[in-house]
């Protein structure tokens, strides 16, 4: 990289009061030729959550990467991140294995989701509900 093409900047945004999605967000690795990861908190105000909020995506099912100036969403997401991540590490190069393909990544997000789904709601934490909809506060 140049000063004058400085790597461009990928955001991962989840809600990092989930233990689970926080510990994946803290070990997956993009490669260098990609850009920088910058991981961003989802229940913070920012400008890249008004933007999923004003694309209509309810960021409590699922997380989101922007590249560009594109949005994955949920299965998309982690399929995307799949393919540009690292292959070093045990971690990466299983994120890779599981989630390379497309039609895999769509089968496994929701089971997983689901699972996080009901781990927040055991700890009793409240959605995010960023499209505000109406009783919809807990899980």
């Amino acid at each position: 990289m140049t000063a004058e093409n400085p790597p461009a900047e990928v955001l991962l945004v989840y809600d990092r009061e989930c233990p689970v999605c926080n510990a994946y967000c803290q070990v997956v690795r993009i490669r260098e030729s990609v850009g920088q990861l910058r991981i961003v908190d989802a229940r913070a105000d920012s400008a890249v959550m008004d933007e999923i909020t004003t694309a209509g995506l309810d960021i409590d099912q699922g997380m989101v990467l922007k590249m560009g100036e594109r949005l994955y969403y949920g299965s998309d997401a982690i399929h995307a991140l799949a393919l540009v991540g690292t292959r070093f590490g045990v971690f990466n190069r299983l994120n890779y294995w599981a989630f390379r393909s497309q039609r895999v990544s769509r089968v496994l997000y929701p089971v997983l989701r689901a699972f996080r789904n009901l781990l927040l709601k055991l700890m009793g934490k409240t959605k995010i509900n960023n499209l505000h909809k109406e009783g919809n506060e807990r899980f």
